[in-house]
Order: structure tokens, then sequence, then C-alpha cells
């Protein structure tokens, strides 16, 4: 039986706050896609099919035809930022994108001209942009961002809207009582309570306007009681946390591997060079500490080293990143893994992968919007956590440990869209294949 799924009707708008080398990279694409100049390659919402049936039925729709997306053609983009540049300019001065291609698009990102943002250097002091709000308390600012979006809509005649948050990685923060219910969360925004960090402001505004919200920085922004059950009484979906590129998504791929052929792992060691505003703001120890986490978690709950202490039970797990300004967005990661298998024997694993960063997030940013916009009409509220695969730290319900393996994530997404289509979940168990074979004796 399929869930009910309002239809894709009107034009969608995405609001983004941090219009920095992500989103403009991101938004360019896309322009450029609708103009037929590149194809809207990673991204799964796009290009991606999806298996339904048994083998033998050779049913293998694109994942966009499946399940009813919105139309690139009918994205409407928006956002804030501290600087005050329009994504033209902005992508021009992120040097990811050739500017030959962003010429071909000039007049559709000249358009898209950020609003001020809500900022506080007290959570990033590493960017000292001044295109900033101002407000006597954080309950104002967050207001001031529900007039936002509603002045949006109207302007752009969008009939849904999503936020993606694509800003920079806040100061690392635990949660604390005015974290702990929407109640003393609402109280804190009124007093400037220091532990509301503005991804939690922007959250909280997108939540209250009925705008389904995604965390594609490592920051608690919403992950928080007070947010998630807030959610929960708004009817909004909510997803999270940080966009999972790079040398993330490499331990996603290698190491369920490495697990599912029983290879001890004795260290793994990753160090990273980056050059872009990311690099910068995390070159700040702080900010860094934050990031840290999320990489970090990753192996642990794919290895399980409590459950399999001779093999994963002395592994040590080190995560570096240096800013380098020369590189740009060209994300430059190395890792070390020491492995051993039969008897004990060790071997290595050396990974060098050049990557480029805004070219690996620009198409996760798209798909996520497409897919909490589909969340929404299927009023799906709270955590999406069938959107893990997407993301290096996956929000989850309170005491339920999140999941990893890239593999199982797919799985885990691709059965969450057969249950909305009200198609028959896969397993790969396949024994009814050879029952057939049995019976035809």
């Amino acid at each position: 039986m399929s869930t009910q799924v309002a239809k894709a009707e009107g034009k969608l708008g995405i609001l983004i706050p941090g219009l920095g080398a992500v989103a403009t990279t991101m938004i360019a694409g896309v322009e450029a896609v609708k103009k037929g100049i590149s194809a809207p390659i990673g991204a799964l919402s796009q290009m991606g099919r999806i298996r339904l049936g048994k083998r033998t039925d050779n049913r293998y729709p694109l994942i966009k035809d499946f399940v009813p997306l919105a139309n690139l053609e009918d994205i409407v983009f928006g956002g804030w930022d501290v600087y005050e540049d329009n994504v033209y300019e902005a992508a021009i001065n992120a040097a990811v994108l050739d500017r030959s291609l962003l010429d071909q698009v000039k007049t559709e990102l000249e358009a898209v001209k950020p609003m001020k943002a809500v900022f506080d250097t007290a959570y990033i002091k590493n960017l000292d942009g001044k295109h900033i709000k101002e407000a006597p308390t954080k309950w104002d600012l967050a207001n001031l961002l529900i007039q936002d979006i509603e002045n949006f809509k109207a302007a752009n005649n969008v009939s849904r809207v999503v936020m993606v948050w694509c800003a920079s990685t806040e100061k690392y923060i635990e949660p604390s009582a005015v974290h702990a219910t929407i109640e003393a969360f609402e109280e804190g925004l009124k007093n400037n309570d220091p532990s509301i960090a503005p991804s939690m402001i922007y959250a909280y505004a997108s939540i209250k306007a009925g705008v389904p919200f995604t965390n594609g920085a490592p920051n608690l922004t919403v992950d928080i009681n007070a947010l998630l059950d807030y959610s929960l009484q708004q009817g909004v979906a909510i997803a999270g946390k940080d966009f999972k590129t790079g040398q993330t998504l490499m331990k996603t791929i290698l190491a369920p591997g490495l697990h599912a052929r029983a290879l001890g792992v004795r260290g793994w060691f990753s160090t990273n060079i980056l050059g872009n505003r990311d690099g910068l703001v995390l070159d700040d120890p702080d900010n860094f500490k934050t990031k840290e986490v999320s990489k970090l978690s990753v192996l642990e709950e794919i290895f399980e080293p409590e459950v399999n202490p001779e093999l994963y039970g002395d592994l040590y797990h080190k995560v570096r990143i240096n800013y380098y300004p020369p590189h740009g967005d060209n994300k430059e990661s190395w890792d070390n893994i020491d492995i051993f298998g039969w008897l004990g024997y060790p071997m290595q694993i050396k990974v060098n992968f050049l990557c480029r960063d805004s070219i690996l997030a620009a198409p996760i940013v798209l798909d996520l919007a497409l897919f909490m916009d589909l969340a929404q009409r299927a009023e799906l509220s709270g955590i999406q956590e069938w959107l893990s695969f997407y993301l290096k730290s996956p929000q989850t319900a309170p005491g339920l440990p999140p999941m990893h393996d890239i593999f199982k994530q797919l799985i885990k997404m691709q059965n969450t869209l057969r249950h909305i289509m009200g198609e028959d979940l896969i397993t790969h168990l396949g024994l009814d294949y050879y029952q057939d074979l049995v019976d035809a004796l």
C-alpha cells in the first residue's frame, strides 16, 4: 500500500544559509543542466535508477520517473550569506567552476542575491562578513528569518520551500538545558542564550514556518531534543548532519568491505589539505573539533570494536585537516590503513584521493532538497534517517545508533522510496528464484 504523496505542483523554493562554494556550485550546476550545457552527474535524484520487483522483471526506472520529485525547471533559489556578493560573483570567488561555464548562466546566477545572514563571530571566528542582520534578541532574529521565508515565497510565487544549511562549521558545543525542550529553547532565544548557535536559529525559523530543514554541517543545530520534538509537533521533516564527501565517503565504501571479509584493522590515519572557506574556518581548533567528532564516529559504528574485539579492539583512528590556500576547493586526502589477515599477517592500504569538495557536495545538496520536499509531501515528519546515505554523522531517533555503511544506507533509501510508492521491498534473499526451479522439476 502506497503512502499518500501530494503532487509536486507549482514551484519549489530552495533556501540556503551560506551561499559559498558548495551552494554556488550546486546552483550554477542546476542552471547549466536546465540549459542542456551539462549533465547532473552524481545526483541520484536525476541519474540514479531503482530496481522494482524481481531481478527477472527487468524494471529499472530512473528514480525521478518513479517518485514524484519536483522538476528542475520548477526550482527557485534563494539564501543568506555574510557577504553581499550575488551567486555569480560568489561562484567566481569560489573558483570551483570554469569562468566559461559560469558566464553561460550569468543572468540566472546574478538574479540570486543573498539576504542578510544571522551570524555570530563567537561561533565562527575566522569569517568577518558584514552582511549581517541586527536585532535585540535571537528571538527577533528568528522572526526576521521567518519574514524572509514568507517574502521569498511571495516574491517568487513558490508553493513549497525547503532549507538546506550549506554554511560553515560552527564551534563545538554539547547539548545543555536550553536544548532540552521547545519551551526552554524559545525562552533562550528571548534571553540571548549563548548556547543557541546561529544554525539553530535558522532551524527553528524553518520548522516554525513549516519548511523542511537539512543540516549539511557537523554542527549540533537541529540534533537537539527541543527541535526534534518541535519538528514532530509542526509536522516538518528534518535531517542531518554533515554532507558525506571526500575522505569520509571513501571510508564508508572501504570499511564495510574490510568488515564483510572479517579482515582486522589496527590503525587508520587520515589527513587532509583544503584551501577554501571551509578550510579557513576549520583552521580554528574550536571549529575543527566539531568536524573531528563527526569524522571519527564513522569507523566505530561500521567496525563495532566492542562486538569484534579480536579484529578492531585496538583500532587507532586519527583525523587531521590542514588549511592550505594554494589548493582552494581541491581537497586532497591521504589515508594509511594498517590491516591484518589470515593468521594475523599484516598488510597496508594507502589511499590518495584528489577530489573536488564542492563538486562532490553539490549533487548531495540537490538530492537532499528534492527528497526532503518529497518527504514533506508524503507527511513524513521528524528525522528522515533514510537520507543517511548523504550524511557523515546521520541523525537518528534518541538512543538509536546511526548506520554508516553506505551500502546498507542505499538499501534503506531505496526501500523507503519503494514503500512510499507501494512497491514490494527488496531484501536480496533471492531464494524464490531457486524454489521456482525446484517446483519446475
